[in-house]
């Protein structure tokens, strides 16, 4: 059987819900000894619901609670954001099939010229039917906690600051 590699669009998911079934697809495929990969793009557009306040003041929190040199470090672009959020979900530190289940993974900010059109042999869309749900009323996009994180926003919204 031909390893696949599954394509997810994060714009409009959220982040949550995303990263619990990228989790389990790759653990199941880790465990079944398959080499199936994830590509998560456009990771600045996935949604986190919730008040901004409250959203912003949370992912403050996770950021200030490290130490500049010892950690633990919390990231602020969001492609690692979004990635630190599935290694949350897997056994990473308890069972080598998480931690080969993380190296599965790659997240990218924006779409990479090879996955904007058709996908290339191997690859396929992955299944987001299950989690897409209308956008809530208060939410916020994960490029927006990276800009006020002090992330450099220009790098996914296009030179604009």
């Amino acid at each position: 059987m031909a390893d696949t590699t599954y394509v997810f669009d994060a714009d409009g998911l959220i982040l949550g819900r995303l990263a619990s079934k990228v989790a389990d697809l790759l653990l199941k495929s880790a465990r079944a000894g398959n080499e199936d990969k994830v590509v998560i793009i456009n990771a600045e557009k996935a949604v986190v619901s919730g008040h901004p306040d409250s959203v912003f003041g949370e992912y403050q929190k996770k950021y200030e609670l490290n130490h500049a040199r010892k950690g633990p470090f919390f990231p602020r672009m969001p492609d690692m954001i979004l990635k630190r959020a599935v290694r949350g979900m897997l056994p990473y530190q308890k069972k080598s099939s998480g931690r080969r289940a993380l190296r599965s993974l790659r997240v990218e900010i924006g779409c990479p010229s090879h996955l904007s059109g058709d996908l290339p042999e191997g690859h396929e869309h992955g299944d987001a039917s299950s989690i897409r749900r209308n956008l809530p009323q208060r939410h916020v996009l994960l490029g927006e906690i990276s800009a006020n994180l002090g992330a450099p926003a220009h790098r996914w919204n296009g030179g604009e600051s």
